[in-house]
């Protein structure tokens, strides 16, 4: 026996020898009208509006009142003085007016159009809010972008094809680029600027093989500088250096300055004592030795009252012998009296500052 209707949206068929053809006919148009091209006024509402147009359809809110009461998810549409509801099926979508947007029904609820694609591959352009084309292809328009991580790490990669090529973050004004960084024709890492977003200017350059920065531009500094980088342990490989800018310490033996160029500075105030009748001297040992073969450069000055036999009329030469063993370990400091004058005698002792200056590398 024929089925009476169509097996998909329940569409009457007319039957052989049937009286009033046109009835059967003419419902089935009506449920055509009610589906077809669906667009409904809203899926937001409850109860039915108060005053309604014929052929006017919404989808029922979950909670539907009144004549939509036990009709949540359906279609509801208005034929001139009553509801009528169509249950939907699986896939079928409508347009929602006051959303602007399109939703499927996915068997148990209407849902946005789309929500279920999970992966879009070699889409040519993409524009969000706005319009992309060849030249940016994945175009963005908005306050913000966020990239986030999921539940761990997250990394923003910029590859380039070549080492040549360019593989940039280009900050612009009104279009017009002012500053970037990135690896800009090589594999270093360069920080630069314009001012006519065509000629640029390196700030900073970080080479690839070293991670040592050079700023050609040069650096003006207007707060402090701190840190174990600024005063902290100087060292060097390969005749560069690769520690503080400047390091300072304090023995027994006198305090010591060492800079990153490779000059050193020691210091200390130390007591001459009676060797002879001709001379004071001290031994000083630096606090720290200087660089083998080197040269170094002591000097000295007189820090307190003499506590000498000899008047200063009597002193002669004042100074210190590098030469001894060995040269970059210590000095003799020696204060001579003049030829004629008086000699220093048993307990003489002077005060003096002494300094020498150095190359630790």
């Amino acid at each position: 026996m024929p089925s009476e209707t169509s097996s998909v949206l329940s569409l009457p068929y007319i039957q052989p020898a049937q009286a009033q053809k046109h009835v059967t006919h003419n419902e089935a148009l009506r449920l055509l009208d009610i589906v077809t091209q669906l667009a409904v006024t809203s899926r937001a509402t409850t109860t039915p509006p108060a005053s309604p147009t014929t052929g006017q359809r919404f989808i029922v809110a979950t909670g539907g009142t009144g004549d939509w009461a036990g009709h949540d998810g359906q279609i509801a549409v208005f034929e001139t003085t009553d509801w009528a509801f169509i249950p939907p099926l699986v896939g079928w979508a409508g347009y929602v007016q006051d959303e602007d947007t399109t939703v499927v029904f996915d068997g148990t609820d209407w849902v946005l159009a789309g929500a279920g694609i999970t992966e879009f591959q070699n889409l040519a352009l993409v524009g969000v809010n706005t319009t992309a084309d060849a030249t940016n292809p994945l175009s963005v328009a908005g306050d913000a972008t966020l990239l986030t991580h999921s539940l761990a790490d997250h990394r923003l990669k910029i590859n380039k094809a070549t080492a040549t090529d360019t593989a940039s973050l280009l900050f612009q004004s009104g279009f017009t680029g002012h500053a970037e960084m990135g690896l800009a024709g090589s594999t270093d890492f360069d920080i630069r600027t314009s001012a006519d977003g065509s000629t640029f200017t390196t700030a900073m350059n970080i080479a690839a093989a070293t991670g040592i920065p050079q700023m050609p531009q040069g650096l003006a500094v207007t707060g402090a500088l701190t840190g174990t980088g600024v005063v902290g342990t100087v060292a060097e490989a390969g005749g560069l250096s690769t520690g503080a800018i400047m390091e300072t310490g304090e023995t027994a033996d006198g305090r010591y300055v060492r800079y990153a160029d490779g000059t050193q500075i020691c210091t200390r105030t130390i007591d001459l004592s009676y060797t002879s009748g001709l001379r004071l001297t001290a031994t000083w040992t630096y606090p720290v030795a200087f660089l083998a073969g080197e040269g170094v450069s002591v000097s000295m000055s007189i820090v307190s009252e003499f506590t000498v036999t000899p008047g200063p009329e009597d002193f002669g030469w004042m100074g210190a012998r590098t030469g001894s063993s060995p040269a970059e370990l210590s000095a003799s400091l020696r204060l001579y009296r003049r030829d004629g004058g008086v000699d220093f005698a048993s307990g003489d002792t002077m005060t003096v500052y002494a300094s020498a200056i150095g190359r630790w590398r």
